[in-house]
């Protein structure tokens, strides 16, 4: 069992600069592929970014790519996503998750491979 709970949402500016956290119970995170998505009203869950055990890999949607940055902590049980140049069609509720059975890249993509879900945090950018 893995309880994923998320913080740092808020309201920014455009251009501006959010990190989020997901802090992650039980002894066995470092077994766990993290990713990020996030959901606007309306529209279906969308992979945001991805890492790999040990940090060596990264995955980024193209949305997001050289704007956000993903990391994680296995020491203290914690992801990270680093998001900076903000834009107002960056505004959702952003999740963090945990799968321990991916096995390729493009599956990192599809929520209903992930086994743990956090709460949510939201993340609103004003134009």
């Amino acid at each position: 069992q893995v309880q994923l709970v998320e913080s740092g949402g808020g309201l920014v500016q455009a251009g501006g600069s959010l990190r989020l956290s997901c802090a992650a119970s039980g002894r066995t995170f470092s077994s766990y592929r993290m990713g990020w998505f996030r959901q606007a009203p309306g529209k279906e869950r969308e992979f945001v970014a991805a890492v790999s055990w040990s940090v060596s890999h990264t995955y980024y949607a193209d949305s997001v790519k050289e704007r956000f940055t993903i990391s994680r902590d296995n020491a203290k049980n914690t992801v990270y996503l680093q998001m900076n140049s903000l834009k107002p069609e960056d505004t959702s509720v952003y999740y963090c998750a945990a799968g321990s059975e991916i096995t390729t890249v493009q599956g990192l993509r599809i929520p209903t491979n992930y086994d743990y879900w956090g709460q949510g945090t939201q993340v609103t950018v004003s134009s």
